[in-house]
């Protein structure tokens, strides 16, 4: 098998260009993949805005494939699997620490290193964060599993109960694929805020039952008409940024000591007034990636879940490229007037 693969690395001066660097190398607990589809996140989209060094590792946490070669200790079977990739957490965790005892791989203590993502042709990771993906999934959806997690967590975290009303702050992908958890799990009504037309058809397939904008107080004002004055019970917020307006819209439409769940990345130090979410007793939880929470993985969950279709997230799929156009992906991903929602880098 050669050394060498294809990789997209970011120059530092504004673009992604495929080089050929060394394929990574394989220890005696890893498993080797061949990627097949790769999600573009918004995360990413906000981590190259800022950058200006150039990488020597690919990025892409989104990843799907199948496994081509395993280390010495890997069970050899498992080589022409179909798997979504856990490399955030468990890909990387000891297995050792309270945290990973806990099945909380995120917050492992002693972490592996950073070894590439999936804008490359290969992708290396420990065999203990590979997941089988039902054969009734094609690779748009395995490359949809990291994300699924994502809300999956956030949902569990916030408790949902069964025909609670939800409200769901953005509808990038994260938003949708909260809305498609929410609807799963049992919410009573979802309202949604959405920025784009296609965000705002999109929220209504996965499952909302109304889509308002951000602006303004419509969204309160729609969730105090459907709630009885009250308010959201549970609040998910998806948007992050670089001001405290979102945090705000989740206090002002959470219900007095309902929950407000909060997914968004938040890059720069923000201010905010805490007043008036003390006084409502709110709580306030931070959700950032996924776990194993009551003995369920969240993965496990979200290969069940769409495998079984009980969510269908294959719309959310919007635009296609191989990596060789990885940088028209990423051009398309931040272009939202063009219609994007999720742009996959797709191998054949």
């Amino acid at each position: 098998m050669k050394d060498k693969m294809k990789a997209a690395l970011w120059d530092g001066k504004g673009l992604l260009e495929v080089c050929e660097v060394d394929k990574p190398l394989i220890g005696p607990k890893d498993a080797l993949v061949k990627v097949k589809s790769s999600g573009i996140c918004g995360s990413d989209l906000l981590i190259y805005a800022d950058k200006n060094e150039a990488e020597t590792l690919p990025q892409g946490h989104e990843i799907a494939g199948e496994v081509v070669d395993v280390g010495v200790d890997v069970d050899k079977q498992i080589i022409g699997t179909r798997v979504a990739i856990e490399g955030i957490g468990h890909g990387k965790a000891c297995l050792n620490c309270y945290y990973c005892n806990a099945g909380q791989y995120f917050l492992c203590e002693d972490i592996g290193i950073e070894r590439g993502g999936g804008y490359a042709e290969y992708v290396v990771t420990k065999a203990q964060g590979l997941y089988p993906i039902a054969n009734s999934m094609n690779w748009d959806e395995a490359g949809l599993v990291e994300p699924y997690a994502v809300a999956l967590h956030a949902i569990r975290r916030g408790e949902l109960s069964g025909g609670e009303t939800v409200a769901v702050l953005g509808s990038g992908t994260i938003g949708l694929c909260t809305i498609a958890a929410a609807r799963a799990m049992g919410a009573g009504h979802i309202i949604a805020t959405a920025r784009y037309p296609q965000q705002d058809n999109m929220a209504r397939m996965m499952g909302a039952d109304m889509v308002v904008t951000s602006e303004g107080d419509v969204l309160n004002e729609a969730l105090l008409d459907y709630s009885n004055g009250t308010g959201s019970d549970l609040t998910i917020e998806t948007v992050g940024g670089r001001s405290d307006a979102v945090i705000t819209q989740a206090v002002d439409v959470t219900r007095k000591q309902g929950r407000i769940v909060t997914t968004g990345n938040f890059y720069t130090p923000i201010q905010f007034d805490w007043m008036k979410a003390i006084l409502k007793e709110h709580s306030v939880i931070w959700s950032a990636t996924y776990a194993t929470t009551n003995g369920r993985n969240e993965f496990q969950i979200a290969i069940e879940q769409m495998g079984s279709k009980l969510v269908d997230l294959n719309p959310l799929v919007t635009h296609r490229f191989p990596l060789s156009e990885i940088q028209k992906g990423l051009d398309t991903s931040f272009d939202k007037n063009g219609g994007a929602i999720k742009v996959q880098i797709q191998s054949d």
